[in-house]
């Protein structure tokens, strides 16, 4: 079996290089390998992880990223090589575009993007129940046009500048979520307690989910920013903050619908187990099954300006696209938008 996604989630182990292959080993057992010439990616979920220098060599070699994400699902590190930087050229556009409105169209693109694939994953949930139950697929749809409503009022701000109209695009975008997540409650089983959308912190079974799979999409969106030259501390619709990495924010608001909420939604229609520990987090067998599961959707194709691609390929695509608008070489950033 080819394994294109190394992942080590138990604690104690160790991630080392073994002639042209890794090997995720405790104590004298091997519990994962992986050939390096099909490898993507490497995935550290767990505590107390270990990974040799000798690892880390040829993946940099190999362009294979090491993603490190907590219980969580909070992406606290990635290791990519060291020649990964792009051009200067890129990186000076894209500052320059914060104080012109380059970063405003960018903005509202975005935006808009992310209230476009949230009515789209509704109708995509309501597709299915338009026999079984007409009521709820009605209602369905009514929501989705109540989520697209709020691109009205996007199409309306100009500014010269992203401060003069991030705080007007994030409260839209705000209202848009809010009658979002209101939706996403009519299709998810009572048994899984869900209330409202809660973020770090949460205990309950679906958003543990959600936020670890947002920590599994921000760590490709972050690779494939840094692959395409650009700088991801430096972003537009989320303020600039130390250590805040905004451009990946940014980003990956296009695709947290596709890439994880349509996975989370579809496993809890189909009573997926969660479990988890006293505290609340997911466990790591259910961690390491979620990511599979997260990693072959991102593997999955979808379609895309009329041609059908991986989603981990579109992913790339639209941050060499973004930085080819920051330099000019388009007129404008054509965002991701998902299909029903």
């Amino acid at each position: 079996m080819i394994v294109e996604h190394l992942i080590a989630d138990t604690f104690g182990t160790h991630i080392g290089k073994y002639s042209e292959r890794l090997k995720v080993t405790q104590g004298g057992d091997t519990l994962a390998q992986a050939p390096l010439l099909h490898l993507q990616s490497v995935l550290v979920t767990s505590r107390g992880v270990s990974i040799s220098a000798d690892a880390l060599e040829a993946c940099a070699e190999r362009g294979i990223p090491v993603f490190f994400v907590d219980s969580q699902g909070h992406s606290y590190a990635s290791l990519y090589a060291s020649g990964l930087t792009g051009t200067v050229l890129t990186r000076r556009s894209q500052l320059l575009s914060y104080y012109d409105e380059r970063g405003v169209n960018f903005a509202l693109t975005i935006a808009a993007a992310k209230i476009h694939n949230q009515a789209a994953t509704l109708k995509y949930m309501a597709k299915n129940r338009k026999e079984s139950d007409p009521a709820l697929y009605e209602e369905l749809r009514l929501c989705a046009g109540e989520v697209l409503d709020w691109t009205a009022p996007l199409e309306k701000i100009q500014g010269q500048g992203i401060e003069d109209v991030r705080a007007h695009i994030m409260g839209i975008e705000g209202s848009a979520a809010r009658r979002y997540w209101e939706a996403v409650r009519l299709v998810l089983p009572a048994a899984y307690g869900w209330t409202e959308r809660h973020h770090r912190g949460a205990a309950d079974p679906i958003n543990s989910l959600l936020n670890y799979g947002y920590g599994i999409l921000y760590g490709q969106i972050e690779q494939a920013i840094i692959l395409a030259g650009l700088d991801p501390y430096a972003g537009f619709l989320h303020a600039d903050r130390p250590g805040k990495p905004s451009l990946v924010l940014d980003l990956i608001e296009e695709f947290r619908q596709e890439a994880v909420d349509r996975v989370v939604f579809g496993l809890a229609n189909r009573d997926y187990i969660v479990q988890q520990n006293e505290k609340g987090l997911l466990a790591s067998e259910t961690r390491r099954d979620f990511a599979e599961k997260v990693l072959n959707h991102l593997d999955a194709s979808v379609r895309h300006d009329g041609k059908r691609y991986p989603l981990r390929f579109v992913i790339q695509m639209q941050a060499r696209q973004l930085a080819s608008f920051f330099r000019g070489d388009c007129a404008e950033y054509s965002p991701y938008r998902g299909t029903y």
